[in-house]
C-alpha cells in the first residue's frame, strides 16, 4: 500500500512516515499543495493522508479539485481543527475519512487500511488468493493451518500482486511500491525478495513474466 503524506510539519510528517512504514505501508512525503498536485498526476498512491492547512492553501480544495476531477483517491484528512462543523464539511466535500491532531499512528495505519479497503469494494480487511491469505493489518500470511512471517519489504510486494492478481507488475513498479523515491536499491533486489516468498509460500504462487514482471499463479504447490 502506496501513501502520499502532505505535511508542512516536518517533524510531525517524518513520524507519520516512520509510523506508516512499520505498519506496512511505503510513502512519499511533501509539505506543499503544490508539490501535492505534481505528485498525484505523476505517479500512483492507494490513499493520501492529507493536513488542511498548509503553507499555499487549504487542503479542502485538493479535496474539492481531486472528487472535481472524478477521482476516488482515498484521502484521509488531518487537522489540528477539530470541531464537528470542520469534520462535517471535510466529509462532504468527499474526504474519505477525519482525524483531529493530536492522533495516534496506529489509528492513522488503521484507518487507512479501511478507506483503502472501501475503496477496492472488499467487505474483509484479509486478502486471499489460491488458499493463501494475507492480513494487512498483521502484514502476516497463513497457508491452512500454518501463519508465515513476513518482512516488511516481502509484505508490500505480496500486497501489490495479491491487489491486482490478473496483472504482471513489472519490477519497477515493484521498486517504487517497496522502496519509494528517495532510497537507493540494489538491482537484485525484488528478484531477492520474490525468491525469498517463493521459498515462504510455494515457489508457484508468484510467476515470473520473463521481460515483463511478475504475477501471481493460479499453480501453487
Amino acid at each position: 500500500m502506496r501513501v502520499l503524506i502532505v505535511e508542512d510539519d516536518v517533524m510531525l510528517g517524518e513520524s507519520i512516515a516512520v509510523g506508516l512504514r512499520l505498519s506496512g505501508f511505503s510513502n512519499e512525503l511533501v509539505g506543499t499543495l503544490s508539490d501535492a498536485r505534481h505528485a498525484i498526476q505523476s505517479d500512483a498512491f492507494d490513499a493520501v493522508v492529507l493536513d488542511v492547512m498548509l503553507p499555499d492553501g487549504s487542503g479542502m480544495d485538493l479535496v474539492r479539485a481531486l472528487r472535481g476531477q472524478g477521482s476516488r483517491l482515498p484521502i484521509l484528512l488531518l487537522t489540528a481543527r477539530d470541531r464537528p462543523d470542520d469534520r462535517v464539511q471535510g466529509l462532504d466535500i468527499g474526504a474519505d475519512d477525519y482525524l483531529g491532531k493530536p492522533f495516534d499512528l496506529h489509528e492513522v495505519a488503521a484507518r487507512l487500511r479501511a478507506i483503502i479497503r472501501r475503496s477496492d469494494g472488499r467487505a474483509t480487511p484479509c486478502l486471499t488468493w489460491n488458499g493463501f491469505s494475507l492480513d494487512p493489518a498483521r502484514m502476516q500470511g497463513r497457508l491452512g493451518s500454518r501463519e508465515i512471517q513476513l518482512t516488511r519489504r516481502e509484505f508490500a510486494i505480496l500486497h501489490a500482486l495479491m491487489e491486482h492478481p490478473g496483472s504482471v507488475l513489472s519490477r519497477a513498479s515493484l521498486e517504487v511500491r517497496v522502496y519509494g523515491w528517495n532510497e537507493d536499491v540494489e538491482s537484485n533486489a525484488i528478484e531477492v525478495h520474490v525468491h525469498n516468498l517463493r521459498s515462504k509460500i510455494g515457489a508457484g504462487y508468484i510467476a515470473t513474466v520473463r521481460g515483463l514482471g511478475y504475477r501471481l499463479s493460479g499453480d501453487a504447490e
